[in-house]
């Protein structure tokens, strides 16, 4: 037997063709933006990459050369962030999911970690000039800017981290549990490696955020300009971000490439970054049982 769609089937599949079209469109608008920023840092940065241009130092007043130096305090600025804020921030998240109450005092907590999201960069980094810099004498260093950035984006790890320990099945902690495991070793052994996928979300948003900021590290740790390279954590550094702004903006006769040169590299070590990290999750997923 046939059925014929009737005048209310035909309404709905046309609503749903709207719709459907309407959400399509809208990640069009999203991507267009990105595509095209990329397409025009491609075009004008890219004469400029070479050996010299990435392994060199400033020269001429930093209307020329290379940016080495910028390159590498920007590596040293990601992992020391990354060290200092992921073991905080997992477990922070991990207390918060598998031990803390629901009480006001919980409720606090997760207030304070929204709020902290939302605090504008150029507080932070006054906040890291008073914490790192002042309070703890760590001067202006590669160790303060680090940690202020660890900081700015302990809410980012702290979110994606509890996240992915509350999608565990809560049955995989009731298995271990009446196996006799404590509850430390059931987030050990069964939690956090069904949740580390979830985490290194967390992990990767929290490099592109940390690469790309300005003000907190104008304050707390990057230079203008340093004709050596920083021998340990306590000294400064130059920074991707800082010399694409100064550039920009602050020294005259640079070359019309040379920025875009700059943010390409940038936006290129950011993607080199977290594809790593997608590739590591990719293949943690792969290994899930379920």
């Amino acid at each position: 037997m046939q059925f014929q769609a009737t005048a209310l089937n035909r309404r709905a599949a046309r609503t749903e063709m709207i719709m459907k079209a309407l959400f399509l469109g809208m990640t069009l608008l999203l991507i267009l933006p990105v595509v095209v920023i990329l397409a025009l840092l491609v075009k004008e940065g890219a004469p400029m990459i070479s050996y010299e241009f990435l392994f060199s130092e400033p020269k001429n007043g930093m209307t020329a050369g290379g940016i080495f130096p910028a390159l590498l305090g920007t590596v040293a600025l990601v992992v020391v962030a990354l060290l200092a804020s992921v073991p905080v921030g997992v477990a922070a998240a991990i207390y918060l999911s598998e031990y803390a109450p629901d009480n006001g005092f919980t409720r606090l907590i997760n207030l304070a970690i929204i709020n902290l999201a939302g605090v504008p960069s150029i507080v932070h980094a006054l906040f890291g000039v008073g914490a790192f810099v002042l309070f703890f004498k760590f001067g202006t260093s590669i160790l303060a800017a680090s940690l202020t950035l660890a900081v700015m984006t302990l809410p980012v790890v702290i979110v994606a981290t509890r996240e992915s320990l509350q999608a565990v099945p809560h049955a995989f902690r009731e298995a271990c549990w009446s196996m006799g495991a404590t509850r430390w070793q059931t987030i050990w052994r069964v939690v956090l490696p069904n949740a580390i996928s979830g985490i290194l979300t967390g992990v990767i948003l929290e490099v592109s955020r940390t690469a790309g900021e300005t003000a907190p590290i104008m304050f707390t740790g990057a230079a203008f300009f340093l004709p050596f390279l920083p021998q340990s954590v306590f000294d400064q550094t130059m920074a991707m971000s800082l010399h694409l702004y100064v550039i920009s903006t602050q020294v005259p006769g640079v070359p019309d490439a040379l920025p875009y040169g700059v943010a390409l590299v940038l936006i290129g070590m950011v993607l080199a970054m977290n594809s790593v990290s997608i590739c590591f999750r990719v293949w943690l997923r792969g290994r899930r049982k379920w």
